[in-house]
């Protein structure tokens, strides 16, 4: 009687795999799901400066979705699987080349970014870095301050491309197409107060009776983690504040007064778009900004170009040039632009202490990485977070 289902034994003359090989092809496998998986559906990243606090803290863990959006099909597909753009144990060493490069695509998502999502992206000034200092200062603020000339002489410079610069992460405060205004601290779009996350932060002068600032005891409470500033004002300090925070500071009895703090600087050079002769903006007080969208048409002409600069010729790979007032795109003149890509404003949820959209501008849809999901784990001087894992990203 013959079984159909019955599991063949391998003949006597076949070469049986050596425990090396099944190790290997164990291991080969491995590293192309987790590929996939990481380049299709989610990936792990964590959390490494504080502007995102206190909504993420330092050292929390997440799962960041691809599948929201869309996931991007990589710009640059020779690189080192699970590395993003240095290779391991190494200072400088890229984990890719650049010899083939593919344009941007993006596979569909299940929606599109809205406002106040938690979007991962690529930071759009990390196009160019100086490699021995990239973790403390932003190249193109060096080459504003000390020049090009002399940054290239001191520091490797070192150009990559869209998918391989740093991965940060933000609060998209508005879409395409929104308008953006900040007055004395406080976020407008469309001319409405956006939306204010539960633990944002912002800076506060408080002003104690005794002159002392408050029991640290009560600080650690509240989750109050920085120490607060002093010496700029006598009997002020200055505390990084929740809208909670706030509300509990005005009711003790040793607050005598509370205030914002709010840069009054009428124009700063580092501030986005760089051009304090049109642009008189800071951090606080800022726009009106209009986020570009597809297909919109803007005028370019002396008062608008330093806003479009880097979207013409750097997201959207233009020659610009200008000559005798005149502006030139791909060698024809023009006094007009229509954006081929969507745009995004992103800023921090702690104000203060944040380099967001305010420093570098707009972000281009193919920066776009994912939208954060989960944390999965988070630990901090006192251990682990365990209130913190698996918790969904608002």
């Amino acid at each position: 009687m013959k079984f159909p289902f019955r599991k063949k034994e391998a003949p006597e003359n076949a070469v049986k795999r050596s425990k090396l090989r099944e190790w290997l092809d164990a291991g080969v496998f491995a590293i192309i799901a987790a590929t996939v998986i990481r380049t299709f559906i989610f990936e792990a990243y964590c959390i490494p400066s504080g502007s995102m606090e206190r909504t993420l803290l330092v050292n929390d863990y997440l799962f960041v979705s691809k599948v929201s959006y869309g996931p991007r099909i990589p710009m640059t597909p020779l690189a080192i699987p699970l590395v993003h753009n240095k290779m391991p144990l190494t200072k400088y060493m890229p984990s890719y080349s650049t010899a083939v490069q593919w344009s941007y695509h993006r596979l569909p998502g299940f929606t599109h970014i809205k406002r106040n999502d938690i979007v991962v992206f690529n930071l759009p000034e990390g196009d160019t870095v100086a490699l021995e200092i990239e973790e403390r200062s932003n190249y193109y603020d060096l080459v504003r301050r000390r020049g090009r000339e002399k940054i290239w002489e001191n520091y490797q410079i070192l150009a990559r491309p869209v998918d391989k610069r740093e991965n940060i992460i933000k609060r998209c405060v508005a879409v395409p197409g929104d308008t953006l205004r900040i007055r004395d601290g406080v976020l407008y779009i469309n001319d409405e107060k956006a939306f204010i996350a539960p633990e944002s932060e912002m800076p506060y002068w408080v002003q104690t009776a005794d002159s002392t600032e408050l029991n640290t005891d009560r600080m650690d409470e509240l989750g109050l983690i920085d120490a607060p500033v002093t010496g700029e004002r006598k009997g002020y300090f200055l505390y990084n504040l929740t809208p909670a925070n706030v509300a509990t500071f005005k009711s003790f009895p040793v607050v005598k007064n509370m205030e914002l703090d709010i840069d009054k600087d009428t124009a700063d050079i580092a501030v986005f778009p760089h051009d304090t002769a049109y642009y008189r903006w800071n951090e606080d007080n800022f726009g009106p900004l209009v986020i570009p969208k597809k297909g919109q048409t803007v005028a370019v002409n002396r008062n608008t170009i330093e806003i479009y600069r880097r979207i013409i010729q750097v997201y959207e790979d233009n020659k610009l040039e200008e000559k005798d007032g005149r502006y030139f795109i791909n060698d024809k003149p023009a006094d007009a632009y229509t954006f081929k890509m969507d745009y995004y404003w992103m800023m921090g949820d702690n104000r203060h202490n944040s380099t967001d959209s305010r420093y570098w501008g707009f972000v281009p849809e193919d920066h776009v990485v994912g939208k954060a999901w989960i944390t999965w784990l988070s630990y901090g001087k006192d251990g682990l977070r365990w209130s913190r894992f698996f918790k969904s990203i608002k």
